[in-house]
C-alpha cells in the first residue's frame, strides 16, 4: 500500500479511534511492534492482503467448524483452487493454520506445519481474536514461533473472530 493510501485511510479512521468497529465496511491501516501492519475490515480481499496469488498451494491445517468460511472463501477465491488439507505430501507455497488455545502444544503445531512448506514459504496462524472462545495469548505465540524455527513478521485482523500471525522461516546467512 502506497504511503498516500495510508495517509487517506489515517484520515478517515485515525489509529486508536475509540469509535473504530471491525464490523464496518472500512479497511484500517496501522504499526505493529513487529514491523508489519494490521489491517481490519471485511473478509473481501483478505487473500490478497495475506500475500496469496492465483497459482499458489495453500495447505490448510486445524480446521473444524469454527473457523470462518468467508475468510477460507476469499482465500480459495485469490488463489483460483481449493485449499489443500494435511494428507496433500507435496509441497505447499503457505499453510493457513488454524489455532485455538485448546489445541495442544502450539510449538507442536507449527513444526507440524513446515513438513510441506517450500523454502521461503508463510505460515499464517490464525487464532481466534482476544475475548473470542480459544483465544490465543499473543506472548504465547512470541514465545512458540522461534522454538519452532520462525519468525513473526506481521499480525492482521481478517475477519470479525480471526487474527492472523504471518511467521516465516529466518534467512540464512
Amino acid at each position: 500500500m502506497d504511503y498516500l493510501h495510508r495517509m487517506c485511510l489515517s484520515a478517515i479512521r485515525p489509529r486508536g479511534d475509540p469509535l473504530r468497529n471491525d464490523d464496518q465496511m472500512e479497511e484500517y491501516v496501522s504499526s505493529t511492534a513487529g514491523g508489519g501492519s494490521t489491517q481490519t475490515g471485511t473478509t473481501a480481499g483478505a487473500g490478497q492482503r495475506l500475500g496469496f496469488k492465483p497459482g499458489m498451494v495453500i495447505q490448510e491445517l486445524g480446521w473444524d467448524d469454527d473457523t470462518d468460511d468467508e475468510l477460507r472463501i476469499a482465500i480459495e477465491d485469490t488463489i483460483d483452487a481449493d485449499m489443500v488439507d494435511g494428507e496433500y505430501g507435496n509441497d505447499v507455497d503457505a499453510v493457513v493454520l488454524w489455532w485455538r488455545s485448546d489445541d495442544g502444544d502450539l510449538v507442536d503445531g507449527l513444526m507440524d506445519s513446515l513438513t510441506d512448506l517450500v523454502s521461503g514459504g508463510v505460515i499464517w496462524l490464525m487464532t481466534p481474536k482476544v475475548g473470542r472462545p480459544g483465544e490465543v495469548d499473543a506472548a504465547d505465540v512470541a514465545e512458540a514461533a522461534p522454538l519452532a524455527g520462525l519468525t513473526q513478521t506481521t499480525t492482521a485482523t481478517v475477519s470479525k473472530d480471526w487474527a492472523a500471525t504471518r511467521l516465516v522461516t529466518p534467512k540464512q546467512p
